[in-house]
């Protein structure tokens, strides 16, 4: 099913780029406007410029941040300091991190992949998207004719074989390596028998966007625009995009909640939550300052795992978590659309969203952007309540692989943010051309 290919990767030259910790950058996504000017006066090669580069004031039709990152591109690649590799590969990726005091290193296959679109279900999406992140990309790629950040995508290792085949890449010298707070190890791929082997292990399966719908979905439109105003023959660049391809069963495959908070909510919106939610859930009162209090949150929210809803509030009463078990299932499907699947209408964050923020709450029709934050982290999301940047913490588990994929195959889309694949995959370690 899947179609996974070799290219010739752009990468910077460590001959004349020394640190390559100081041009990676996150993908655009998660770099704000601080996070930006700081990449920018970080060196002044910083993939940034590529990636999510700066706009202006005086930004017209013909100079704006798109075509002065094609410039960009094309001056870095006349000078040296971007060049391509010689000869096809596909790219070994080990990427290096640590969280909540643990180790973690998550395996990846970097590739040019065939696109397909969603009613193929060869790739299968699990979340919903937004049109001005879809619009954003789509310029992005039509000035450089490029995928400067990877779709993060899984799949099924049936019998190890993929990760059996990536392990013997180990012995070779990788490409790049590069340690600090997040280290990556790269390695070319480029023996023809090993990348039958990669490809054939992956073609009968099909595989599942966890980063990079947004980035999937322009790089469709994309392919739309290009047939439609070019004679073909189906192997053009714009036919593929590149993705790094990670087991469903890799140890480093780490998904975290995001917790939701909620803000700009009239007094009588906010003194009337704690009613409504007890008029759909089973609710219990845990002071914040009572011993154990993280413990008994953890305790709760592991619930999902027995297939009950299960919630963490704060906010709705002074002082205290609200911990909530849903009591009526079938009364919180009833105020989803219909045209979701029974798995989706029984995870934790559909019922947050439908029930609670868009029933209790009013959090929907264009609203969310202004009132709605999200944020990974428990004490964080609680703590910003505490000092009331925001008025409502709402608190989830994680979703686990097994149920995107579940979602994913149903043909559904959990709610947008559901989840968070961590750390995200940075831009500039490879660059995928299209022409």
């Amino acid at each position: 099913m899947a179609e996974i290919h070799p290219f010739r990767g752009v990468r910077y030259n460590q001959g004349l780029v020394k640190d390559l910790a100081e041009v990676i950058c996150p993908p655009y996504d998660i770099i704000t406007l601080q996070l930006q000017s700081a990449l920018y006066h970080r060196s002044a090669y910083n993939f940034v410029q590529l990636e999510f580069g700066r706009e202006s004031p005086q930004d017209t039709a013909t100079d704006n941040r798109y075509t002065r990152s094609a410039a960009t591109l094309e001056q870095w690649l006349e000078q040296g300091i971007l060049a391509a590799d010689k000869t096809p590969a596909i790219y070994l990726h080990d990427h290096y991190f640590s969280y909540g005091g643990r180790e973690y290193k998550r395996r990846g296959a970097v590739a040019a992949v065939r696109l397909e679109e969603w009613d193929k279900m060869v790739v299968r999406p699990h979340e919903g998207t937004l049109v001005e992140h879809k619009s954003d990309r789509l310029s992005l790629l039509w000035a450089l004719q490029a995928n400067t950040s990877p779709i993060l995508a899984l799949f099924d290792d049936r019998g190890g074989r993929v990760s059996s085949l990536l392990a013997e890449q180990e012995q070779s010298q990788p490409v790049i390596s590069l340690s600090g707070e997040e280290g990556h190890r790269v390695w070319a791929i480029t023996e023809p028998k090993t990348i039958e082997k990669l490809s054939a292990s992956l073609i009968h399966q099909p595989l599942y966007i966890a980063d990079g719908h947004h980035r999937y979905e322009s790089a469709l439109t994309y392919q739309r625009e290009r047939r439609a105003c070019s004679s073909l023959s189906g192997d053009e660049g714009f036919n593929f995009v590149m993705m790094t391809l990670v087991a469903f069963s890799d140890p480093g495959l780490l998904i975290l909640p995001p917790h939701r908070l909620l803000r700009g909510l009239s007094r009588a919106t906010l003194s009337q939550l704690a009613a409504d939610l007890r008029s759909f859930f089973e609710v219990e009162e845990l002071p914040l300052s009572a011993p154990g209090v993280w413990q008994q949150v953890d305790d709760l929210l592991s619930g999902e795992e027995t297939g009950e809803v299960r919630l963490v509030a704060f906010g709705a009463t002074e002082g205290s978590l609200l911990l909530l078990r849903l009591r009526d299932p079938a009364a919180a499907s009833e105020l989803m659309p219909y045209f979701h699947s029974e798995r989706y209408k029984k995870l934790n964050v559909s019922v947050l969203d439908h029930v609670i923020l868009e029933k209790f709450l009013g959090v929907g029709g264009g609203r969310e952007e202004a009132s709605l934050g999200y944020t990974y982290s428990r004490e964080d999301a609680v703590n910003r309540v505490v000092e009331r940047e925001y008025q409502v913490a709402f608190l989830l588990s994680p979703v686990k692989p097994p149920v995107i994929k579940a979602i994913a195959d149903a043909g559904d889309r959990m709610p947008r943010k559901s989840t968070y694949f961590y750390p995200k995959a940075p831009a500039g370690l490879v660059l995928h051309r299209l022409i």
